[in-house]
């Protein structure tokens, strides 16, 4: 049996019927591409493979991992692939779009989603298990304390659902924590129509300094006269929908225009 090493941050998923539940979330319309991430040993694999409509590729850095999935699945070999999903070069393995599901290390999981965002264009859906301190700030909208710059930049491209909670008891070890199922589906947004880096700037600016009004946490932007006296200033960064941060964004670009 595989051993759980604290240092990948693997906490074996042992409950089957958690598993069940976490793949039937998986809402693909066949022929099908589906990526599991870090599959550790093959609980949500298990059930992925009964689906005929979807072509399963596994990417696992544990290698006692890898060896135990190529024994129990040997018709998995040939897309089982061994290293980092963050270095992993996703465009060699997948020509159209694909999905994502995984049970999502709690130490890379924010990592992953931006890895995800830089291949919105591919990846039409993520279906992931992820401690549920990040699930809330990746699920919530504006207004709450949990609203931040991860929950913007996602929701910008994907609509979000908080699917269900899972305790500790069903993993081994368990964890310390509570952990949660959520589900992303690209929306119809192809642009942002601003600059995205200039965008991405905005947003970190506004929620590193979430204590302040806009007109003081983004002084540091110069911002445009034109801007100044908009009431959108008074706000604080927890209460802008994307929309609003994309206002921000276009403003300053036309300062830089002229």
């Amino acid at each position: 049996m595989v051993r759980p090493k604290k240092f990948l941050g693997q906490h074996f998923l042992k409950d089957q019927q958690v598993a069940q539940r976490i793949v039937h979330e998986l809402a693909i319309t066949p022929p099908a591409q589906v990526l599991e991430i870090g599959p550790g040993t093959g609980v949500l694999t298990h059930y992925l493979r009964q689906n005929r409509d979807l072509t399963l590729t596994l990417i696992e850095i544990d290698r006692e991992s890898i060896a135990y999935l190529k024994e129990k699945y040997p018709d998995l070999k040939p897309r089982l692939v061994e290293g980092d999903f963050l270095e992993l070069d996703l465009a060699s393995l997948f020509s159209g779009p694909f999905s994502i599901i995984g049970n999502f290390p709690y130490n890379i999981s924010s990592q992953i989603f931006f890895k995800v965002l830089e291949h919105r264009n591919q990846v039409q859906q993520v279906v992931c298990m992820l401690q549920k301190e990040v699930a809330d700030r990746i699920a919530e909208g504006p207004g709450s304390k949990t609203y931040g710059i991860l929950s913007v930049l996602l929701q910008a491209y994907y609509d979000i659902e908080y699917l269900f909670k899972v305790p500790p008891g069903v993993f081994f070890p368990p964890p310390k924590v509570m952990s949660a199922v959520i589900r992303l589906t690209r929306n119809s947004r192809a642009s942002l129509g601003c600059d995205e880096q200039l965008f991405k700037t905005v947003v970190k600016q506004a929620f590193q300094n979430r204590r302040k009004t806009l007109r003081n946490a983004l002084k540091v932007l110069n911002l445009p006269a034109t801007l100044l006296a908009d009431p959108i200033l008074d706000k604080r960064a927890e209460q802008l929908a994307v929309d609003q941060f994309i206002f921000l964004t276009r403003h300053l670009e036309s300062r830089d225009a002229r």
